[in-house]
């Protein structure tokens, strides 16, 4: 036993953790975007929806941090990952327990081997014992199995900074787009009670000759457009609201709003070198702690080839007479040591190796793709942010256009130099004109919103600690 003692004390000196440790794998990262903007600020770390000056939309944001469903399911798996976290460590540390038993027992007087007279028959047994045991890591297993769990850890609580980064992002745009649509809605009921107004004028002008009845046809055709386009924008409005009902945790329903998109405030874009990705975006260092869980599976696998060492002990009393039982005569004791290892399992072991090497691989394609997306992300949206707003303001200059069309065609109409057909087509491109308008204006103020969606930043932190302190 003094033998078997000192080899496990020599073993937990020199024990070590197979397996391969983590090491970042190198990335190429570009030194520049290629459509950055030469007058950035550094918000990517402020609350940035709060540039656009709207007090609903930051307590809406507030509210869908409080509420949402998919971050209380991400809290969630926290907590779950949490417990599999202390769960999988506790092997580390002896494993103490109890158990009582007692017991009334009549043997057969009638058997082969009778029982002797001097023998009680039946028999009452009680005991009361502490038992321990605990599985000595010489090879890291167990450490291997905690650093997996630990990671596993870290990317669950990453995975609810990704729900949060999207849930801010998916508010904010919801928003900016129902207002978009409320613009739309207004141009649209406008520019029908303006084509109204000329169907009743050609009407009364048909009806004592000064017009024909195609000319009336022609503007009643302008009116059921635009009266058709009216329940199109009403049900595209209905339709945001609900899924931004759900998004803030309610049933569907209507939002309140107080301001119109032009009463919006374009934010900054903000600054950032494309290295604070590999920092900022929570999808990257999601995909590094899986990485990383997977990787020490490897160790944790590999360690199977060697011995597993347990030791084990129980302390107690035992006695036939409960009177009797915390005597020191009834006191009872043992340990034990086990070694026990493979020899021969026709593959089983080499195969978890390769599936745990096989899963790393895996992860870190994952980790290198989600790198690269995040990198396309950011410039889609620096670029979106540019073109878009060379889009707007040429689609300004073309309402003007229009507009100025339209005001010259019916002069002429009146002074009998055209004929309506010209009025019509002058009408039919501004009307379309100034929703396209409203819809470019829109995804203008959205194209910010998705810049600070790609770069992630300390807002995403910022966001969860509001929700942690809704949720207390």
């Amino acid at each position: 036993m003094r033998i078997f003692t000192v080899l496990i004390l020599v073993g937990l000196v020199a024990g070590c953790t197979v397996g391969p440790d983590y090491i970042r794998p190198n990335v190429d990262v570009p030194t520049a975007y290629r459509f950055e903007d030469k007058e950035v600020r550094d918000t990517a770390n402020t609350e940035w929806w709060k540039q656009f000056q709207d007090p609903v939309l930051d307590a809406l944001i507030i509210e869908a941090l409080s509420n949402n469903k998919n971050i209380r399911i991400a809290a969630a798996n926290v907590e779950k990952a949490a417990g599999v976290l202390t769960q999988t460590r506790s092997p580390l540390f002896p494993q103490i327990g109890y158990s009582g038993s007692g017991t009334k027992q009549r043997a057969t007087e009638e058997g082969a081997t009778p029982v002797p007279s001097s023998v009680a028959n039946p028999q009452t047994t009680y005991q009361l014992l502490a038992n321990a045991s605990w599985e000595i890591d010489l090879w890291g297993r167990i450490r291997r199995l905690s650093e997996a769990a630990q990671a596993s850890l870290l990317s669950t609580e990453e995975a609810k900074r990704g729900v949060i980064l999207s849930l801010v992002s998916s508010v904010a745009g919801d928003y900016i787009q129902l207002l978009g649509l409320d613009m739309q809605l207004m141009i649209a009921r406008r520019t029908l009670e303006t084509y109204a107004e000329s169907v009743r004028l050609f009407e009364l002008q048909f009806r004592y000759g000064q017009v024909s009845q195609m000319n009336l046809e022609q503007a009643r055709t302008q009116y059921e457009t635009a009266a058709g386009t009216i329940p199109q924008i009403e049900s595209q409005i209905a339709q945001t609201e609900n899924a931004l009902s759900i998004l803030l945790g309610r049933n569907p329903g209507p939002i309140h709003r107080e301001r119109t998109i032009f009463e919006l405030t374009l934010p900054d874009v903000p600054s950032g070198l494309p290295s604070d990705i590999l920092a900022n975006r929570p999808d990257i260092r999601q995909a590094e702690q899986n990485l990383i869980a997977a990787n020490a599976q490897i160790g944790a696998a590999r360690a199977l080839y060697y011995p597993t060492i347990s030791l084990t002990g129980a302390f107690g009393v035992s006695s036939a007479d409960l009177s009797n039982l915390f005597n020191g005569s009834a006191r009872v004791w043992s340990y034990a040591g086990s070694v026990t290892g493979p020899i021969f399992t026709a593959g089983c072991i080499s195969g978890q190796v390769k599936q745990a090497e096989a899963g790393r691989d895996a992860a870190l394609f994952t980790y290198e793709s989600s790198i690269q997306s995040a990198f396309a992300d950011v410039e889609n949206a620096l670029v979106a942010r540019e073109k878009q707003a060379e889009q707007l303001r040429a689609q300004k200059r073309l309402v003007k256009a229009n507009k100025e069309y339209a005001r010259l065609a019916m002069l002429q109409f009146k002074g009998g130099y055209s004929t309506y057909l010209t009025v019509l087509s002058a009408q039919q491109q501004l009307f379309p004109a100034e929703l396209n308008y409203a819809q470019y204006l829109a995804s203008s103020f959205n194209s910010y919103v998705n810049i600070y969606k790609a770069m992630g930043g300390g807002w995403v932190t910022i966001s969860e600690n509001q929700h942690q302190e809704k949720a207390q």
